[in-house]
């Protein structure tokens, strides 16, 4: 990524330019999932559960990352059960200090021939509020600052649907009853992005918990590179797609994709995932959650943001949804710490100048 000679951005064409893989006037500081923390939540007056199912406190709780931890995104999605609420799942919504959850041991579906993608999928009143908070937060900030908008992948669904064990023996059992699930599944993951869009959302997170310890890379290219591909496709809007755990044996799949971005997670090294997708889709991340940014202190989270850039990650933040108790020092040294090496690396070149 080229970072000499450009004018200074908005937080919105910083974020834009980098999932382009174009200059930029410094590496941004993107949060595709969620910083929200209950401190933050009692700082703005918008705790969970409520803030997962009301537009104008998810607005609020959200536009935290930017107003006060100088993030260069905000991103109003907490969870990853919005739309699973709207297709039957059974939903335990939890307490403040606890992430609401779907009951996946009550699953909705058991063939695919059970998957309907229901008429008020969109206006459901907890997809409906993911969708007015985009707008809230559109009209309040206008072109400042880039909103990332979520919409859950197949995969991920299938487990909400199906439960995890039942929807993965199926992937093992039957190769075409699980692609056609996923077919079937795919038009909820395509319908909440594309309203998300038009409420004003400049990008999609797209989670598909085709995660390292549970599925290889082989499975990565049968059931979702073809879809994937699709929803580069079929979405206008650059897409982050999101994979937690050790992704390098499916990086050259997703790179594959036409996706904008990956966002991927800290068990895989900056400089080998930059090596594998080489400038065909930009990655986002990885700082790590439980050891860095919940149990270290502003140093350590210093010194990975450091590692991220130096190997040219082209957007960075926290690998996942961080813990709701993580401490908001340790978020605002992200922004800080990207500030710092860029005006570093900037003395730097003046003094080796002739």
């Amino acid at each position: 990524m080229q970072i000499q000679d450009v004018a200074p951005m908005t937080s919105r064409q910083r974020v834009l330019a980098a999932l382009q893989r174009q200059p930029v006037d410094r590496t941004p500081v993107c949060n595709p999932t969620s910083v929200a923390t209950v401190e933050l939540m009692d700082l703005v007056d918008a705790p969970f559960p409520d803030a997962n199912r009301q537009p104008e406190l998810m607005a609020r709780l959200a536009a935290t990352g930017y107003t006060e931890l100088g993030f260069d995104t905000i991103m109003p999605v907490f969870s990853i059960i919005q739309e699973s609420s709207a297709l039957g799942c059974k939903m335990q919504w939890e307490q403040k200090d606890n992430w609401p959850t779907v009951r996946m041991r009550e699953p909705i579906w058991e063939k695919p021939e059970d998957i309907v993608i229901p008429p008020d999928l969109l206006t459901h009143p907890d997809t409906r509020c993911v969708i007015e908070a985009i707008k809230i937060l559109r009209r309040e900030y206008g072109d400042e600052v880039a909103i990332v908008g979520k919409t859950m992948g197949p995969w991920s669904l299938g487990y909400h649907g199906f439960g995890v064990e039942p929807f993965l023996l199926m992937s093992l059992d039957d190769p075409g009853k699980t692609k056609l699930c996923l077919d079937r599944i795919k038009e909820a993951t395509i319908q909440f992005g594309l309203a998300q869009i038009e409420a004003g959302a400049d990008a999609l997170t797209l989670p598909d918990h085709a995660t390292g310890d549970l599925v290889s890379g082989e499975y990565y290219a049968r059931y979702l590179r073809d879809l994937h591909i699709e929803f580069a496709q079929r979405l206008p809007a650059p897409i982050i797609l999101h994979i937690c755990g050790r992704t390098v044996d499916r990086m050259e799949y997703i790179a594959q994709t036409g996706m904008a971005a990956f966002h991927f997670d800290s068990k895989n090294k900056p400089a080998e995932s930059m090596e594998i997708v080489r400038k065909r889709i930009s990655l986002v991340g990885n700082l790590n959650n439980p050891e860095t940014l919940f149990s270290k202190g502003p140093e350590e989270v210093r010194k990975e943001v450091y590692r991220n850039l130096e190997a040219g990650v082209e957007l960075v933040g926290p690998e996942c949804a961080i813990p709701l108790q993580t401490a908001i020092e340790n978020l605002k040294e992200i922004p800080k710490a990207v500030r710092d090496w860029h005006r570093e690396r900037e003395v730097g070149a003046q003094r080796a100048a002739p």
